[in-house]
């Protein structure tokens, strides 16, 4: 069986005796190949420059025994298709170029033609997907429309995101106009990966928690169900919805095919919980790649050992890769996982 073929069967939920693997973010700041590039170029020049995001893509796949690689990009990619570009701010985390505090802003996002203004993402698909053959999975992906929004509306990262929850509570409208136009975004984007060529994509749901419970149906699921259903099944949809865990049953409800959790759930207890078997991604804590090789292998052998009996599951991280994670620990964790065996 080769990665690919391992990959592409823990997704349809079979047990496998080892589950396949790969990581969110991994590539990044944690490889000394990457840290080189960096040093060469920006991140923006990385991620629409087609070769450099093939060779970031890679980087990992030439150290590791991962079974699939996921394309070196970003979430904001869409909100800068819209027109709304996106920066790193120099105290740390993201900002964007403008703030959609008006309805004439939310009006003025073009989501025509957003598959031309991506097609730096295409090409780079489709060089990676020719340079992994065969052999191995290729993973697209983007942000939920709600977690894209929360960005835009803010201006960048915050602690608490208010204003996107404001504009939720207080201006329906405009948040339906915007959700709707971002929702349409993905979609066009998300077909662009599957012609490209990816076996799956992911949709990330970072901000989910900013949700009041009794909101989340409405705000954001609502939006991925969407965009799943405009797919159509043309490739497995993978849902990560962060601090979400509680919602499984509804996050299943989306149509998606593989539930991503964070560390802060049990798979077992959310595999239990489901009214149908469903593939299960996750859910190591990435601070354990912070530590020693050996409490990576505890850590890791703990949570294969718990998932014994959830078909369908694809080991992964509860959240992406930090840059503080040891080359050593990731290669305990390789080692660990590639060599177990459920028999």
């Amino acid at each position: 069986m080769t990665p690919r073929e391992r990959f592409l069967s823990a997704v349809n939920c079979k047990n496998l005796n080892r589950p396949p693997i790969w990581l969110m973010r991994q590539a990044g700041r944690y490889l000394p190949e990457y840290r080189a590039l960096k040093d060469r170029y920006n991140f923006l020049t990385l991620v629409q420059t087609p070769e450099l995001a093939t060779e970031v893509t890679l980087q990992p796949m030439q150290r590791f025994p991962l079974d699939a690689a996921i394309i070196f990009s970003d979430i904001l990619v869409i909100p800068e298709a819209l027109g709304q570009s996106y920066h790193f701010r120099e105290s740390g985390g993201i900002g964007m170029n403008d703030t959609l505090d008006a309805p004439q802003k939310i009006q003025a996002l073009n989501n025509s033609g957003i598959t031309e203004r991506l097609n730096y993402v295409n090409e780079a698909l489709r060089l990676t997907r020719k340079e992994l053959g065969p052999t191995h999975a290729l993973l697209g992906f983007c942000g939920s429309p709600w977690t894209l929004a929360a960005y835009m509306v803010e201006g960048g990262s915050s602690k608490d995101f208010s204003k996107i929850r404001h504009l939720a509570l207080h201006e329906p409208a405009q948040f339906e106009s915007l959700m709707q136009k971002l929702s349409i975004a993905c979609i066009d984007y998300l077909k662009l990966q599957i012609s490209a060529g990816v076996d799956a994509v992911q949709i990330f749901d970072s901000w989910a928690a900013l949700c009041p419970y009794e909101k989340y149906p409405l705000w954001s699921l609502k939006w991925i169900q969407q965009i799943i259903t405009a797919l159509d099944s043309e490739v497995p949809v993978i849902l990560y919805a962060k601090g979400m865990g509680h919602h499984a049953i509804q996050l299943a409800s989306t149509g998606a095919k593989v539930l991503s959790l964070d560390w802060t759930e049990s798979l077992p207890q959310v595999y239990q919980s489901l009214r149908k078997p469903l593939s299960l991604q996750g859910n190591l804590d990435p601070l354990v790649l912070t530590t020693t090789p050996e409490d990576t292998r505890r850590e890791a052998t703990n949570l294969l050992k718990d998932t014994t009996n959830c078909s369908g599951h694809i080991f992964n991280l509860g959240h992406g890769m930090l840059p503080q994670a040891k080359i050593e620990c990731v290669e305990a964790l390789m080692d660990t996982v590639t060599m177990w065996n459920h028999d």
